[in-house]
């Protein structure tokens, strides 16, 4: 089980990469995370929807996701509670107040799934989330320690030497761990490091003797991975999502607006991985200047952040954006304040009814049961091409029959919008829908899939070149 000091010190993509050195070297292997909070999710082709990252360490083991490899899922819909999943169908609701209590009882599904997954595979490579050292979080976990006691797993705690502090934050975490815990931990791994780790002189001793525990090593800082993130906040830190021009026009520019509680932004990846594509978050209204295409991406509430988009003056930019002839995009929740109401009779995300932008000529529904699926097959727009991708959506909108797999088009074609989650995946079909909206002419590049197999392959390798991988040997044999 790979745990981490905090957050965002890279755990996922530890997961991911370690997941395909293992099956490239012919181990069978699966990924598993017992409890995950994250708006980015994926649809899982046999049904129910699980963790983006889950799903993505998946495509390194050359598996299909399901929804073992995440039983329990919780989506935040505000500071104080979530939407919560499990084994990929909605459960209900976990309150703030009462989230210590109500997940020690999903435990034993846990771990069902934990078995099922390890009567299937050889060997499995398990998740943490957040930090283990949180002594208001231990009772009752099943996300960290909670889980590895409960499973009798093994544990490697990783820090990130990028966010600064990685020995302290290694050693702290360390005694912050009751007995009991603290025996778990096998080892020490040390992920993001910049430079010559002759530099870091004898800290590595300095922390082996005070942790009594072996370093495995330090993972190098790995530049321009387009893997997804679950995390917005760290893309944003790490520099990804920002303008990546350095000098001369960009063929195009675009845009995407991050408001609150956006969902599934991996779905703009694509474009963001693109060098001849200028793609940034904008920070401010004021940033919508020049930019060919804004895009709305999903929201975990739609109704919350359209509220938050007319109050910090959104609105006003994207009109004006679009009167100049630019264009706008919306993906689900972003479909859906792009038309003309939102009807919520349950309160599933909000109030009973909503105003939109009135941009789509198009109503949104919130129907009780979750809509998740993927899909794939022939698009009607722009061209008859193959298509492939996902939805998760309580929202319904009559759609357009001939602009499948869009759901609507302005009169003028400057506003469109779709449900399909990953559309821009396939370079064919991405290049298509840009070349005909925008007029972006230029050869259709590679298919995001390629893009994954070379990162992780690249992660792989940075694994296996800098790490002592010897009590992995000892499991599953030599690793190439």
């Amino acid at each position: 089980m790979l745990q981490g000091t905090a957050s965002g010190v890279g755990k996922s993509l530890l997961v991911a990469g370690l997941c395909r050195l293992l099956a490239r070297s012919g181990v069978s292997v699966v990924p598993f995370k017992p409890q995950n909070m994250s708006n980015a999710s994926a649809a899982c082709p046999s049904g129910g929807e699980i963790g983006r990252a889950q799903a993505l360490q998946a495509f390194a083991c050359g598996l299909e996701p399901t929804v073992d490899m995440n039983p329990v899922l919780l989506k935040p819909e505000g500071d104080r509670r979530a939407q919560l999943v499990v084994s990929g169908q909605v459960r209900g609701t976990l309150m703030a107040n009462r989230f210590r209590e109500d997940r020690e009882g999903l435990l034993p599904e846990v771990l069902a799934a934990f078995h099922r997954l390890g009567q299937l595979y050889d060997f499995v490579l398990i998740e943490g989330a957040g930090s283990p050292a949180e002594p208001n979080l231990r009772a009752g976990d099943i996300a960290n320690m909670g889980f590895a006691q409960a499973a009798s797993v093994p544990v490697w705690l990783m820090g990130d030497i990028d966010r600064g502090g990685v020995f302290a934050s290694l050693l702290g975490t360390m005694d912050a761990l009751d007995e009991p815990d603290r025996k778990l931990v096998e080892a020490l791994v040390i992920n993001r490091f910049r430079g010559d780790a002759s530099l870091l002189g004898d800290a590595c001793e300095w922390l082996e003797e005070r942790a009594q525990r072996p370093l495995l090593g330090c993972v190098p800082y790995i530049h321009d991975l387009a893997l997804p993130e679950e995390d917005a906040p760290y893309s944003f830190r790490e520099g990804r999502g920002r303008r990546q021009q350095e000098g001369g026009p960009a063929e195009l520019r675009v845009g995407g607006i991050h408001y609150p509680r956006a969902s599934n932004t991996a779905d703009l990846d694509p474009i963001a991985a693109d060098p001849r594509i200028d793609f940034c978050w904008l920070v401010d209204p004021g940033s919508l200047t020049g930019l060919d295409l804004v895009v709305l991406p999903g929201s975990k509430a739609v109704a919350a952040d359209l509220s938050w988009l007319r109050q910090r003056g959104w609105v006003e930019a994207l009109e004006r954006h679009v009167r100049y002839g630019g264009r706008v995009l919306g993906l689900c929740g972003g479909l859906q304040m792009l038309g003309e109401r939102i009807l919520d009779p349950l309160g599933i995300e909000g109030p009973a009814e909503t105003r939109g932008l009135g941009w789509l000529p198009v109503e949104a529904e919130l129907k009780p049961e979750k809509t998740v699926r993927t899909v794939a097959g022939r698009a009607r727009w722009p061209s008859e091409l193959d298509f492939s991708g996902y939805e998760i959506r309580h929202g319904e909108s009559p759609p357009d029959p001939m602009l499948y797999p869009f759901v609507a088009r302005s009169a003028d074609g400057r506003v469109m919008g779709t449900y399909v989650h990953g559309l821009f995946d396939r370079a064919e079909y991405r290049h298509s829908v840009l070349e005909e909206w925008l007029g972006w002419k230029a050869d259709p590049g590679e298919d995001l899939q390629e893009r994954w197999r070379r990162d992780l392959n690249r992660l792989a390798d940075a694994f296996r070149d800098n790490l002592d991988l010897s009590l992995l040997e000892e499991r599953v044999g030599t690793l190439a």
